[in-house]
């Protein structure tokens, strides 16, 4: 089997050091990314008891608490500006 090497593709910080030298990066960028806006971190206080629903539904889930957070809060604003629309 021939042992072939992976190019290594340099971080962040090393791509920005390149720029900073003046050298060409363009080759590290496809133009098939999309921007998004920078996260905020928040802190919000739950109950035990929350916590607890909030854990044992991401355990069904088999995914992170967090993930249950931003995904129940992100349907509550949908269904808000839902029922603002139908209001109007």
């Amino acid at each position: 089997m021939k042992n072939i090497a992976k190019k290594k593709i340099p971080k962040a910080d090393e791509i920005a050091e390149l720029a900073m030298k003046g050298e060409d990066i363009s080759k590290f960028f496809t133009n098939k990314g999309e921007m998004r806006p920078p996260v905020q971190r928040v802190n919000v206080d739950f109950t035990i008891d929350m916590l607890k629903e909030l854990d044992t539904i991401a355990k069904s889930l088999n995914i992170s608490r967090q993930a249950v957070i931003k995904t129940y809060l992100r349907q509550a604003l949908d269904q808000h500006y839902l029922s603002q629309k139908a209001a109007q």
